[in-house]
C-alpha cells in the first residue's frame, strides 16, 4: 500500500541528502516528500534562526501541501522539530519515525543531550562563524557520522554540509502535548552509529525508551546510512510504517 513519507534532515544537512533513499521509497510506490528548513539552504541567513522557525516551518510544509496520512520521519538533530511539529500536525500523522535521532522532552536541548566536548565543539564553531552557526569537523564526520565510507566518499560529501545555526542546538521546546498524545511511534537505529558514543549517551535504549514502548528496527550502517545503505534504511522507514 502507498505511503506519504515527510522526511526531515538532521544538522548540517538539507533535503537533498535524502535523494538515494526517496529513490528506493519511491521504486516501491511511495510518495517522498524531502523539505529543507529554514537556515540549510546554500543561500539562507543563519544567524537568527530559531528553533520555533523550524517547526513552523515544517507545520506549513505540511499544511500548504494538505499532506495528510504521513509518515514523518526524523534524522538525529531532525527529532526536534519532528516532535514540535507534530503536535499541530498530530491528524495528519499516520505514524512517527526516529532514525537514529533524538527524542527530546520538554526544556532539553540538542547540546544538552550530548557529551559535554561536543558542547565545546559547536559553541566554538559558532564564535569563530561570522553568523552564529556551527560544522562538524572534517576529522568527526569521518570518524564518527561516515565511518563505513570511502576516504573517497567522506572527501565528496564534506564540503556539501550546510553550516548550521547555533541557536536551533541550544533552545528547547515545550513538547508536554507531544508527550500527552503518545502519537504512534517507531524508533530506527542504524547498528553502526558512532555519532553518540556507545554506552549510556547512545541512542539506545536511551531514546527508544521514551516512545513508550514504541517498536526498535535496526537497519545497517552509520549515522549517514542514507548514503552508505540507502536501501536498507528505505527498507526500515517502509517496516516502521506499519509497525
Amino acid at each position: 500500500m502507498s505511503k506519504t513519507f515527510v522526511l526531515v534532515h538532521g544538522s548540517c544537512h538539507a533535503g537533498w541528502t535524502w535523494r538515494p533513499v526517496a529513490e528506493h521509497l519511491r521504486d516501491q510506490g511511495h510518495r517522498v516528500y524531502m523539505p529543507t528548513l529554514p537556515g540549510l539552504g546554500t543561500h539562507d541567513e543563519r544567524a537568527d534562526v530559531h528553533l520555533s522557525d523550524m517547526v513552523d516551518y515544517l507545520v506549513d510544509y505540511v499544511v500548504e501541501r494538505d499532506l495528510t496520512d504521513i509518515v514523518l520521519v526524523a534524522h538525529s538533530w531532525g527529532g526536534f522539530p519532528l516532535s514540535g511539529a507534530s503536535v499541530r500536525l498530530a491528524s495528519r500523522i499516520s505514524r512517527l519515525v526516529y532514525w537514529s535521532a533524538f527524542v527530546p522532552h520538554t526544556g532539553e536541548t540538542l547540546i544538552g543531550l550530548c557529551p559535554p566536548a561536543f558542547g565545546e565543539m559547536f559553541r566554538a564553531s559558532a564564535a569563530a562563524s561570522s553568523d552564529n552557526s556551527v560544522l562538524f569537523t572534517y576529522e568527526v564526520f569521518c570518524a564518527a557520522f561516515l565511518q563505513d565510507a570511502s576516504e573517497e566518499t567522506q572527501r565528496i560529501l564534506y564540503p556539501l554540509l550546510e553550516r548550521h545555526p547555533f541557536n536551533t542546538l541550544n533552545e528547547s521546546l515545550d513538547l508536554d502535548e507531544w508527550e500527552r498524545l503518545q502519537l504512534p511511534s517507531t524508533y530506527v537505529l542504524s547498528k553502526d552509529d558512532l555519532a553518540l558514543p556507545p554506552g549510556e549517551l547512545w541512542w539506545a535504549p536511551r531514546f527508544p525508551d521514551r516512545l513508550h514502548g514504541a517498536p526498535l528496527i535496526y537497519t545497517p550502517g552509520s549515522h549517514e546510512a542514507m548514503f552508505t545503505q540507502p536501501g536498507p534504511l528505505a527498507n526500515a522507514f517502509i517496516q516502521a510504517a506499519d509497525a
